[in-house]
């Protein structure tokens, strides 16, 4: 994922869910009726979601599974609920999910006027506050590379444009650096299987996404505001 945040716009959010291709989602909507100011896609599995925006204020959080820490315990709660949570409490989150026996994740908020991480490896949970710019956020391990390897071509892009541009036309690869990643493992596929630009501010959001981010097919849009 890569967020971009300066004094002077709002924040411009690049999210991609890269997840096992059979498993079934659908696209940003009002899937929550406990939360209906939230938007966000659904993952049909457990409900959650990987990335959601409060209409409200603008507040967009977004989980990244860590695959390399402690797995979930039996019982433990979904990482798809932390995005709804962060989304509604902002920082205070933690207060609101039990999170001995969750497996590990990196779980970002960005809001108007500050960009937080937090990543649990199974036990610690570590905050980081982000200074301003662009920042390209990962899953971690291999995936780190995606850093080095995109952030000054998503900081001298336009958004939303050019950062879709950075996107298409890419086929996704076997490769951690990659944007879009296709991975076969044992006859099972893991990939990129969506991808959206988020422009939310408070009041409105407006969504671009695709299935198929790498192709030329253009991106659906959305609209959303309170109560509409």
């Amino acid at each position: 994922m890569v967020v971009r945040r300066s004094a002077d716009r709002p924040v411009e959010v690049l999210a991609v869910r890269d997840e096992m291709t059979g498993r079934e989602f659908d696209v940003p909507g009002r899937w929550w009726p406990q939360h209906p100011d939230v938007v966000g896609g659904r993952d049909r599995v457990a409900g959650g979601t990987w990335c959601a925006t409060r209409i409200g204020t603008g507040a967009t959080a977004l989980v990244l599974n860590r695959y390399h820490e402690r797995p979930a315990a039996p019982g433990a709660p979904s990482r798809g609920v932390l995005p709804l949570l962060a989304a509604v409490h902002g920082t205070g989150w933690t207060a609101h999910v039990r999170l001995p026996g969750m497996a590990g994740f990196l779980l970002v908020l960005a809001t108007a006027d500050r960009l937080t991480s937090w990543v649990f490896d199974g036990e610690a949970l570590t905050a980081t506050e982000h200074p301003e710019g662009t920042h390209v956020l990962t899953s971690g391990g291999p995936e780190d590379r995606k850093a080095d390897r995109w952030r000054a071509a998503f900081t001298a892009a336009a958004f939303p444009d050019g950062w879709r541009g950075l996107v298409q036309g890419r086929p996704p690869a076997d490769d951690p650096s990659a944007l879009v990643v296709r991975h076969e493992r044992d006859g099972r596929v893991y990939g990129t299987v969506f991808a959206e630009t988020i422009d939310a501010r408070p009041g409105r959001l407006r969504l671009s996404y695709s299935r198929r981010p790498w192709s030329a097919d253009p991106w659906d849009t959305a609209t959303f505001e309170p109560g509409a």
